[in-house]
This record gives structure tokens, sequence and C-alpha cells, in this order.
């Protein structure tokens, strides 16, 4: 078989991939990446043969055929419409979709069913971004590109932990700054990974973005400001400078709000005036939040002030999170939108309503994200479709959602594994995959990139275009929805991004509406616009001289007033990523070595905050609000500010007891944009007494039955599971039979097991054998500290073992007992802390290059380099070199 070009389905930098033989590369021809992968996309090979999988169609729990599940969802959903009224069904879609099943998806809902009830999991990440540049340019456009990182001389990272979400670019910028010596500022409430690169680090106060562009936007008016250039391109100056002079009145009271020493604000906003060629990029931190809005434009008002936009090395960027959010924010997959760039005014509508031929065209917004769980629960939705998402997880006050879910007549569920949201669902569909879908996808700097199938879907598994298509058709619009490829809704889709457009739109794609099918499978990586006119790339940046799709032409600077994060009393939870999963999981949580990084969800806090709470490292705490709880392991750092706490938002009721954290966050949300605010919920934490720890490896992945007083997390192995386990009742209350024993080991009851018990001392220790295999093993302690090594343990599991083994097994001798860190530092290559200090220590290693040279650490997708350097400052090396 001959090579396939595909691109990455994780996060928006939209890397291209090369699959030889069925394993998936780096694409060094793609623009993106050019070869370059991170430790997720390096370990997508290992995603292709997971269990699991959504092989066929179930209704109510049953299998059925595609034929039947299909009549039933058409059904519902027209008879929830014929009785209720179009808004009374919606859809929920995903960043995961390809811009064809947006596509298609989308114009079901707002053509046809005639409601603007569909909206997208990108609500959570880039809704504000959205709506920021729709207020100052007049159109979602990101108007810089990649390129920009090798041209620019300073970068401001703002709320982005580049090093661990988006580390292809971060490289390509840190590969950057030492041909040009770009100078790095990173404006974070907490110390990341990325600020190990940082020439400076602004440890801001939560929420207080706007009173710091404020004050910069203040600073520049009077040494950087570009008069012709506002003069000529720019409304709303006068009032937006105003407004920010009004808060900033000096430099300390912007110190006093942000939190940020006068000296180091001064100096921020002393390098971005004189350095022209300046670069500000931001993701989350700005986006998720109740003034997220007000944080883009006061970025992008910096910009517009100086005239740094749209040439070479300068501009706001925003960094996308999912793979395909651009293209849904092209197709019109947010409620508030409506198509190809178009918005609910009434030419808009009926432009649209001309094209796909459907009068009965929405003509208002629908509900965003946390209204529409809200309308479910309220009984206003009364049919809902959810695919390739997992609301039940990552939706604010979880709880909340699952209840609306369960109280719904009619829930349907597309996706490829099974998640917490399907287990609510009356109907499951099964969806093909990333490796098994034919489509686009958008990346950040707005490049269309193929994504091809390499290998055929399981089972019944089928694209989500052609589900909604064939529901579509199934109500009745056979019709508009005669799609047979994705070729064919590409071909409509650029169509309507040139129709009538004449210029007004800058997304025009309109150069490829009329490719043949070999042509869109050939399809190279494009940046829009590509309008009609034109054959080539328009350009890689945009707005350098204007043209803004404004009435008048002119982009509009926002007065926004620095507020910041409301004030509480208890903690503030900030919720985010790390490096090696993706969302809820899905397909990370099931790759061994992509868990081994960190293996548990963890609870960042302070010293101060832990020490006020009686909180010792690496015990478990209880964080709680109005809202729900969970349990958590507790790492204490320093890289917290005081009065805060971080939780990953990664982990669900499938790989933990109690650390789903989405059920603890609020449901405030940016009054502009609808995006909910994920980092600032008020909680309490409290320190969980435990009385005993435990150590459960088992060939078997199932929950294992603790009851209510006991924790747990998972893990998986190369051959089974670990189980991280401790609780705060009597250990007699867990074990007291041979059948509860056998129910933990999930070994049948004619396997052997043998065992060894010290209850003076509280400690117990099991084995189940099949044969002289071990099938599971389970370690019982007062503490952490008295169990065995996870990682010797496990290397047994699956194996036959001799009487010494399992006597050495029993008794937790050498080597089971070891001592030495489990933390994996380098995923791609399974390089452990421990190694790298011995290696630095014994083989007198200087410089991160040397690291990679010994062991390969750091050498692949670059994302484990800050941890690098932070082991070799403690060993007292100087990490001045990178890996090339």
């Amino acid at each position: 078989m001959s090579d396939v070009r595909t691109t990455c389905p994780y996060c928006g930098v939209g890397c291209g991939l090369v699959v030889s033989g069925g394993v998936p590369k780096g694409d060094a021809a793609h623009p993106a990446n050019y070869g370059r992968l991170c430790s997720k996309g390096a370990a997508l090979k290992d995603t292709l043969s997971l269990s699991d999988r959504l092989l066929a169609p179930s209704i109510e729990g049953r299998e059925a055929s595609w034929n039947e599940a299909l009549d039933l969802v058409a059904a519902r959903f027209a008879d929830t419409i014929r009785e209720h009224g179009p808004n009374s069904v919606a859809f929920y879609v995903s960043g995961q979709f390809l811009t064809e099943d947006y596509y298609v998806a989308n114009k079901l809902m707002k053509g046809f069913i005639g409601s603007g009830n569909i909206d997208t999991n990108s609500r959570l990440c880039m809704a504000s971004s959205v709506a920021g540049h729709i207020r100052a340019f007049g159109e979602d456009v990101v108007p810089g590109c990649y390129e920009d990182l090798e041209e620019t001389d300073l970068v401001v990272l703002v709320g982005s932990n580049m090093a661990w979400c988006h580390p292809v670019l971060y490289q390509r910028l840190i590969a950057a700054r030492e041909k040009r010596g770009t100078k790095i500022i990173v404006v974070d409430p907490r110390r990341t990974a990325t600020c190990e690169a940082a020439d400076l680090h602004l440890a801001i106060a939560a929420g207080s973005d706007v009173a710091l562009f404020n004050g910069l936007l203040a600073h520049l008016a009077d040494h950087a400001l570009d008069e012709p250039w506002v003069a000529q391109h720019v409304t709303g100056f006068a009032e937006t400078l105003s407004s920010a002079r009004a808060e900033a009145l000096s430099l300390n009271i912007t110190a006093a709000a942000t939190g940020v020493p006068p000296t180091d604000l001064l100096r921020f906003y002393e390098i971005f005036a004189r350095t022209e060629r300046a670069m500000t990029l931001y993701s989350q931190g700005v986006n998720q939040s109740a003034s997220g809005t007000d944080k883009v434009n006061a970025i992008i008002n910096c910009h517009l002030a100086t005239g740094r936009i749209g040439r070479p090395g300068m501009g706001p960027f925003s960094l996308t999170g999912q793979p395909n959010a651009m293209g849904g924010r092209e197709v019109g997959g947010l409620a508030n939108q409506l198509a190809a760039h178009m918005a609910f005014a009434p030419k808009d509508v009926a432009r649209v309503a001309r094209f796909w031929n459907a009068p009965g065209t929405a003509s208002q917004p629908g509900r965003k994200a946390v209204d529409m769980f809200d309308a479910v629960a309220r009984g206003e939705i009364k049919a809902i479709w959810i695919a390739a998402t997992n609301p039940a997880v990552s939706m604010p006050r979880a709880n909340h959602v699952r209840a609306a879910l369960k109280a719904c007549p009619f829930v349907a569920v597309s996706d490829t594994w099974p998640t917490d949201t399907s287990a609510l669902a009356h109907v499951v569909l099964p969806a093909a995959g990333w490796a098994e879908k034919d489509g686009t996808v958008t990346n950040s700097e707005r490049r269309i990139s193929r994504q091809r199938a390499f290998r055929v879907a399981p089972g019944a598994a089928r694209p989500d275009w052609w589900m909604f298509t064939e529901v579509a058709r199934r109500m009745g619009w056979s019709d508009a929805f005669s799609y047979q490829t994705p070729a064919d809704i590409f071909r409509e889709h650029a169509a309507l991004s040139a129709f009538e457009n004449d210029g007004k739109r800058i997304f025009d794609i309109g150069a490829l509406s009329d490719i043949d099918d070999q042509t869109y499978d050939a399809l190279p990586p494009l940046r829009w616009p590509l309008p009609k006119s034109r054959s080539a790339e328009a350009g890689p940046r945009l707005f350098a001289r204007g043209g803004f799709p404004t009435p008048d032409g002119r982009a509009r600077m926002v007065p926004v007033s620095g507020s910041g994060a409301p004030r509480i009393s208890a903690l503030r939870l900030n919720t985010g990523r790390l490096r090696d999963q993706w969302h809820t999981m899905t397909r990370t949580g099931r790759v061994p070595h992509l868990m081994t990084h960190a293996a548990a969800p963890l609870l960042a806090m302070h010293p101060r905050d832990a020490d006020a709470r009686s909180i010792a490292p690496n015990t478990l705490a209880r964080v709680e609000n109005e809202y729900g709880a969970a349990v958590l392991r507790v790492v204490v750092t320093e890289d917290q500010k005081p009065g805060d706490v971080f939780v990953p938002m990664h982990w669900t009721d499938q790989f933990s007891s109690a650390s789903a954290i989405g059920k603890l966050v609020s449901d405030r949300t940016d009054p502009v944009s609808g995006q909910p605010d994920l980092k600032a919920s008020a909680v309490e934490v409290s320190a969980v007494e435990t009385h005993w720890a435990g150590l459960l490896i088992r060939r078997d992945g199932a929950v294992p039955a603790l009851g209510e007083n006991a924790y747990w997390s998972k893990a998986p192995l190369a051959s089974g599971f670990a189980f991280e386990l401790a609780g705060w009742a009597a250990l007699s209350g867990v074990i007291h039979s041979e059948d509860i024993l056998r129910q933990l080991l999930r070994i049948p009851r004619g396997a052997e097991i043998t065992s060894y018990s010290d209850p003076k001392k509280s400690t117990f220790r099991y084995a189940g054998f099949a044969g002289d295999r071990l099938e599971a093993c389970l370690f019982l302690a007062p503490d952490d500290a008295a169990l065995p090594s996870r990682a010797a343990v496990q290397a047994f599991l699956g194996q036959a073992m001799t009487p010494m083994e399992r006597l050495s097994l029993l008794a937790a001798l050498s080597p089971v007992n070891s001592a030495r860190s489990q933390k994996i530092i380098c995923s791609c290559f399974s390089v452990d802390a421990d190694s790298i200090r011995d290696a630095i220590h014994n083989g007198k290693l200087a410089s991160i290059a040397e690291i990679g040279a010994a062991l390969k650490a750091g050498t692949n997708c670059g994302s484990c380099i800050p941890e690098l350097k932070k082991l070799l400052q403690e060993q007292g090396a100087d990490a001045l070199e990178t890996v090339k």
C-alpha cells in the first residue's frame, strides 16, 4: 500500500502525518510541523488497535441494525418537532468533527429543522476568540501565520502552556529563538513548563488580563502609537484609550490590580513598546473566562494601536484547542453563527436560505452549550444528538448535565468508544475514527488540510456526515442531502463561502468549489482566503494594509474593563490540560506509556494553602463546592499562586473514582461569547485521613467495587491495568471474605490464590494464578510508603512465575520493592526521572543535547525539554542547549 498523507486528530496545530505500512509518522513536507509530532501524535500508532470500539448501533443497550437505529432517531426527532416545534431538539457536536461532518449537521439543524440549536464543544475553548475577532475585525479571522514565529522578535504568551498544549509550535519558537534571539514573556498565574524558556514570567492574579493590557495600551499610547495607521484603519481609539487610562492611572495601580511587581510590569511594557515585531499568542487562560471576550479585545487593542498586525512577525494569534475548531467556525457550528462566517442578520439568513433552497432556515441564534443543557434539564429540549464529545464529563456542573440527560425523553450519541455520555443514551451510533475518515480540517493559521482514511472502519462504524445525511433523508429532505462522498459536501461548502460574497467576507474558498474528486483527493494544505478570482493563495497574513470586513473597512478598538475575576473567600479552582493527555482520555487514556508521565489525577496547591489545611504532599484531599466533590492526590508546589489550585480536566469515571473535575466547575459564562469560566470556580479543600493504601494490578480493567469510602485510579499497562487504592474506612470493610477478594482480583473461582498477612502491621498481599501465570495481585498497607513499586510488580503480570519469584512477590523483596522513581519524563522513549538523574551525575552531562545523545530523551517531540532543564538545574548543570 502506498503512503497516505493525513492530519493529526489532536490539537489545532494541524500537524501533517504520513502513514506508511499502517504506521503514522510526522510529515516532513507539511508546513505546520515539518515532520515533528508531540508525544500524543507520536503515539497514534498505539491507538489503532485499542479495544472497546463501538462496532454496531444499539438501542436501549441491545444491538440493532443501522436502518432500525437511524429510523428511530429520525422518527423521534420528527415527532418531537411536530409536537413541540423545532427549538425542542438540539445537536451538540465537536471540534473532532471534520469540516464535512460539521457542514451536514449544521445544514440539517439550521436550514431544514429550522432551529439554531446546534452548538459545539468549541464553545468551551474558542468562543471568546470568535467573539473578540468579530468585535474587532468584523469577522472571525486569525490575521497571522506560523511563519511569524520564525520572524518575530518578541512573543508574549498569555494563558497558554504552549510547551505542553501546542508543543510542536513551541519547538518551532524555541528553534527560532536560538537563531534570532527572540524574547519570550509568559503571562500566567501558574509557573508552567513554558515558563522554563521565558525571559520574564508575569504571574498575574487570576482574571486580571484586561487590567494588564489596559496598562500596556496606556503605555503604548505614549511610547509606540502608530498615529497614521490608527487614523486610516481604526475606529474607537479615543474612547478605548480613555477607558484604559481611567483604570491604568499609574504603574502602581496596575501592579496592585494584577499582582505583578511594578518593576516587572514596566519591563514588560518597555520591551513591548520598543519591539515592533511582537506577537501575542493566547489560549485557554484567556478564552475560558467570564471576561474572555474582553481579554481578547484588550490584546487586540494593543496591536491595533501600534499597527502591529498582518506584517511578518507581529500580531495577535489565537492558539486553537481542537483539530478542527476552526473548520467548525467556518461552517457555522456555533449556535450564534449561521454558515460561512455569516450571522443571523436578515440579509444573511435570506442568502443562506436561497443557497440551500431552505425557506425554513433558522432566523435566530440557538442555545449555547451551557444554556442548551439547562434547557434539556428544564424539559424545553426533548431530543438531543451528541456527537464526538463527552459532555457528561467536560461540561460545567457535569452532575447537572448527567441528570438532564437521564431525564431527557430522547438522547442519541455517536462516538468511537463508550463514554460517560454514551452510557446515558437511548441510541448509540458507532462512529468511524480519525484513521477511517475522509475530509478536511482547518488549523489555527487558517490552513485547510486533508484527512485521509488509511484503513477500513471496524464493524459497522460509519462517518458522522453519513449518519446526519441518512437521518436528513429519513426526515424527508433527500434532495438537499444527496451527498455520496465527502468531496460532494466540500464543494458545496466552498460554493457557499463564495455565494453573493463579492469580497464582503474574508472567508472565501470559492476557488475550490468546482474541483473534481481527484483534485479533492490530492488537495495539498492550503490557507484561506482562496476566492475564485485567484487560483493561488491570497497570502499568509491579513490586515497589514487594513481592509477589515466591517461596513467602513476599519478595525474597531473596543473599550474593556479590567474588573478581573470575582473575589471569593474560598480557593479558586483552575482546570487545564496535561502534556500527554487529550480531552476526556477516550484515546490517550488507553495508551500505557501516555499514562506514565501522570498516572493519576492530581491537585496542585501552594505550600501556604496546604499548610493552612494540614494537607501533606502526596496525600489525598477532598475538593468540593455546591456542585459536587472530588478526591485527588495532592502535589504541593510553589508553581501555584496562593489562593489558586489546579486540577487536570481529563479524568473521567472510567479512570478514577472521584476525579472528574467538571462536576465542580461553575455555570458562570462570558456574557458575549457564552464561553464557560473554567478557571475560577470557588472550592473548599480539606485533608482526607486515609486508613490504608493499596496497589491492585490485574489483567482485567473493570472498575473495582470498593464502595463510597475508598478511592481508586486506573492506568493501563502493556498486559493489564494498575489501580492505585486508598480508603478512609477500616480495611476490614474492604477485605472480609474470599468472594470479595476474588471480585477485586477478577479471577475465576478455580484459580489459585496465595497470600501473605501481617495483621499487626496491617499489611496484606494476595496473588492470583492461572496455572503458574500471574493474573492479578493486590497489596494493602497502612500507607503508600509500605507498598511495592508498581513498575517492578507489573513486569510479572501474565508471566509464569517460579516458586522463588512468587515468594519474592509476596514478601515484597527486591526487585519488587524498588525505591526508584516511577515518573516518566520522556514519554516518547519511556525515560524515567531517576535514569536521567543517574545519567547526568554519572556521565557528567551538562546540556539537554547531551541527555538526548545518551538517552534519546527530548529528541522527538521536545515537550519534555522544560523538565529536562529542571533536572539539569537540580544537578547543578547549565541547560543552555536544546536538541535540534
